[in-house]
């Protein structure tokens, strides 16, 4: 309605009816601004989430498809043949490849001198540009010479100008960083120029990396080999980059294609963290919509019915039924529109942090609804709300004048019904109070029928955030591996980066690595310890997945510490690994495959035996027995002991025990303590908000269904008063008129919030590209069900409480006079 339209008498009549209603009003509004609100998170964080990878993937050209090529099995001549192969539109390489380990030559701000840094893969290429990702610059420039290169914006620890040592490379090189760059997929580590490449892949098989913790000169790391960058014709879904990487496949020699990476793999990855937040969202949008009609039905129909003598009035001053009919309209639009821009304003608000970190995943601007989201969603909501309201709103413009001034209050209802009710209740042992209150649900069914319903609404609303809350608790609880140990013992060797290994320099002491054996002689002889194992770490080359990966290797027996499995079981033996769906959909297997982990001249196979939820490492470490790095040659002594100490242990007193027993060995011992997950602290928030809203918006609702029946049936309270009615009488008759309709209704919503958070949650889980364990699925026990059955009862109760103490103030003579 126009602010024209708001002071004609049409729209006095629209203003006056919402400052009247003040309840109704603040339910409405506050309704529409928990769905509005909702929704446009919901729907703008799957849209707008994209937008920043979008954005970048079309300004650089960036690859489809990554594929990483064995250097020995084929020849770059036949790798540049594959541009002709089905559905590929254009490519860029091959680029010769080369893993290399390095160790800082100067001091930085991050590092200094003398760290050995993970391994990595450098990439020979010319120039940042071509027909396929085009890399962008962000810090100095591309490397043009010798004894240059360009580090990808935080693959390694090392600033522009920072100096790094190849000691292992023939002459033992120093590089310089002349450059740090950002390719949109992440088809490459580092860069330099193909001469360079050229002269570090001459030292192919010699010693290029080595195992966390192990000393340089290490054989580890796979043979120079070839990156090719592809653009398909068609690849809007992972069938069409499969189909592509198959035709690709069938033009070079057999296992020649090493390791590939889809661009959806990397934009699942980047923008995770929103898309996980976009099931729960929808959810609660729906029922934030469905339950804004029911309350506009509610509030509109007990205005017509509770303002017939007015519209009787309206119509004989001149109004005709069509202005009746906006007139009531326009009073649920309006306190409508007022939600709804709140709701707008809210949801944009929430919307900024988690679409934040999506930008600077890709260095890009803080992403923000798109504008037609904030015009489509309130659109949509407004339209709900006019179509709830016009139900009701017609009934009041078919009144007759004549019919409309004669009548007081609308009786309606069933009398009937409820008096044979009443009969049946009264012959019960229970007090008369309570009887009557029994009864009155039956004298309006309709209206009862619509509150339970508002009840049901916010006991799903409870149940399905009781259940998001228990699985985000399992998430937070089993996302970093070794979780369950309450101390970690490490056994030195110095710190650095992950994969790194301090290397002393200026005539500082070298802290030697403890030997692991007298670790775990120690542990064992150390009263309150109750069971522990060892882990080592290591970085290996695995077939099929591009760039090195991290392998956590345990020792003894861990399967009290292991992460949860989603399907198979944890390692039982050599020659095993457990990994996450995420890595199974990466490399292309599944569990039962084997998998061939390279490291230099050595191979060693594993078979997956089982899938397991964790997110440490972005969900892409291969855990395995440390016989698997024994295989590869690699050092497999652990490096870090995870403790469960006895129950009722005093973990203070046990620390410092151990700590000064592993003096003598040089092992350290700490509390094993994590930093929960911002992003699962987020999702708490914002569901607690929500669910209050949405349960304070069902308790409104039955308030406003309450005061509706009390003002109609205002007469014969005072008759009951007159009979002898106490005012405690008359609010327990009031509460239990609504406390059974509260009960059936929490009684039917909580096998429909299970149903709604068995479905959502794992949704929740496919957004992050992971199969979520049972654990975090099945997460309702007796505890929870029998309180959460009662929840309707709460709301019901809560929202009657006020009208039923209004009904007990009244004045009996008052209340006589009442028509």
């Amino acid at each position: 309605m126009s602010p024209a339209g708001l002071t004609s008498p049409l729209g006095r009549v629209v203003r006056a009816g919402v400052a009247r209603r003040r309840v109704q009003t603040a339910v409405m509004v506050l309704t529409t601004l928990m769905a509005v609100t909702a929704s446009v998170l919901a729907v703008g964080l799957l849209v707008a989430a994209r937008a920043p990878f979008d954005r970048a993937f079309a300004a650089q050209h960036g690859a489809h498809l990554t594929g990483q090529f064995d250097g020995t099995k084929v020849t770059a001549e036949r790798l540049a043949r594959t541009a002709d192969a089905t559905g590929v539109e254009a490519v860029a390489g091959p680029f010769r490849t080369v893993p290399v380990r390095a160790r800082t030559a100067s001091d930085s701000a991050v590092l200094p001198a003398g760290v050995d840094l993970p391994p990595f893969t450098v990439v020979g290429r010319t120039d940042p540009g071509g027909p396929v990702d085009r890399v962008r610059t962000v810090e100095g420039r591309w490397a043009t010479g010798p004894g240059e290169i360009v580090l990808a914006d935080g693959a390694l620890p090392a600033p522009l100008g920072a100096r790094l040592a190849l000691p292992t490379a023939p002459g033992a090189p120093t590089l310089t960083v002349v450059g740090i760059a950002r390719s949109v997929t992440g088809t490459a580590q580092a860069w330099v120029t193909p001469a360079q490449a050229e002269t570090l892949a001459a030292a192919d098989g010699t010693a290029v990396g080595t195992a966390v913790g192990t000393a340089v000169g290490t054989a580890v790391g796979t043979g120079a080999g070839y990156d090719m960058l592809y653009r398909f014709r068609q690849a809007e879904t992972d069938a069409d980059v499969a189909a592509g990487r198959a035709a690709i496949t069938a033009a070079v020699p057999r296992d020649a294609l090493s390791g590939s990476r889809s661009y959806l793999t990397v934009e699942q990855e980047r923008t995770a963290n929103a898309r996980a937040f976009v099931p729960f969202l929808a959810a609660f949008g729906v029922l934030g919509l469905l339950l804004s009609v029911l309350v506009v039905a509610i509030v509109i129909s007990g205005a017509v019915g509770a303002a017939t003598r007015r519209i009787g009035i309206l119509k004989a001053l001149g109004f005709t039924p069509a202005q009746v009919v906006r007139a009531y309209v326009g009073q649920a639009l309006l306190p409508a529109a007022v939600g709804c821009l709140l709701g707008l304003a809210l949801g944009n608000a929430l919307a900024v942090p988690v679409l934040g970190e999506v930008g600077e995943a890709f260095d890009a601007p803080v992403t923000t609804i798109p504008l037609w989201i904030d015009v489509v969603v309130p659109a949509g909501a407004l339209l709900l709300v006019a179509g709830a309201a016009l139900l009701p709103a017609l009934r009041a413009g078919r009144l007759r004048t004549v019919a409309a001034l004669g009548a007081g209050r609308t009786e309606g209802g069933r009398p009937g019904s409820a008096r044979s009710v009443r009969r049946l209740t009264g012959r019960l042992p229970l007090p008369r109070a309570v009887g009557l209150g029994l009864a009155d649900p039956f004298a309006r069914p309709a209206r009862s029928g619509t509150m339970a319903a508002a009840v049901a609404f916010g006991a799903v609303c409870v149940t399905f955030a009781v259940g998001l809350a228990l699985s985000l608790g399992v998430v937070q609880a089993g996302r970093m591996l070794n979780s369950a140990a309450s101390v970690v013992v490490q056994t030195g060797g110095g710190s650095g980066p992950p994969g790194a290994q301090v290397v002393h320099a200026g005539g500082e002491t070298e802290m030697p690595k403890a030997d692991p054996e007298k670790v775990a002689a120690v542990l064992r002889a150390q009263e309150g310890t109750g069971r522990f194992y060892g882990t080592a770490g290591a970085e290996v080359s695995v077939r099929g997945i591009t760039g090195a990966t991290t392998v956590v290797a345990y020792q003894g027996d861990s399967a009290w510490g292991a992460p949860r499995t989603v399907s198979g079981r944890w390692l039982g033996g050599p020659g095993e690994a457990v990994v996450t769906e995420r890595f199974l959909d990466a490399a292309g297997v599944a569990v039962g495959d084997t998998l061939r982990l390279t490291e230099g001249a050595r191979q060693a196979s594993v078979r997956i035996v089982g899938e397991a939820f964790f997110t440490e490492g972005e969900g892409m470490a291969l855990l395995t027995s440390t016989s698997t790095l024994a295989d590869l040659g690699l050092d497999a002594r652990p490096g870090r002991y995870d403790v469960e100490t006895e129950a009722g242990t005093d973990l203070a007193r046990y620390l410092g025990s151990l700590r000064g027993e592993l003096e003598g060995v040089g092992a350290v011992a700490q509390a094993n303590t994590e930093d929960s997950s911002s992003v699962i602290l987020a999702m708490d928030a914002l569901i607690g908000m929500l669910t209050l809203m949405l349960v304070a918006v069902a308790g409104l609702g039955v308030l406003n269904t309450v005061v509706l029946d009390t003002r109609e049936r205002v007469r014969d309270l005072g008759i009951l008063k007159a009979l002898g009615m106490t005012p405690r009488q008359t609010v327990a008759m009031v509460v239990t008129s609504v406390a059974g309709t509260g009960l059936l209704a929490g009684l039917v919503a909580v096998p429909a919030g299970v149903a709604l958070h068995h479905w959502i949650i794992p949704l929740m889980g496919d957004g992050v590209g992971m199969n979520l364990p049972t654990a975090a699925v099945s997460v309702y026990d007796p505890q929870h069900l029998i309180p959460l059955a009662l929840g309707g009862l709460a709301i019901a109760v809560a929202g009657g409480l006020l009208p039923a103490s209004w009904a007990a103030r009244t004045d009996t003579a008052t209340a006589l006079r009442s028509e």
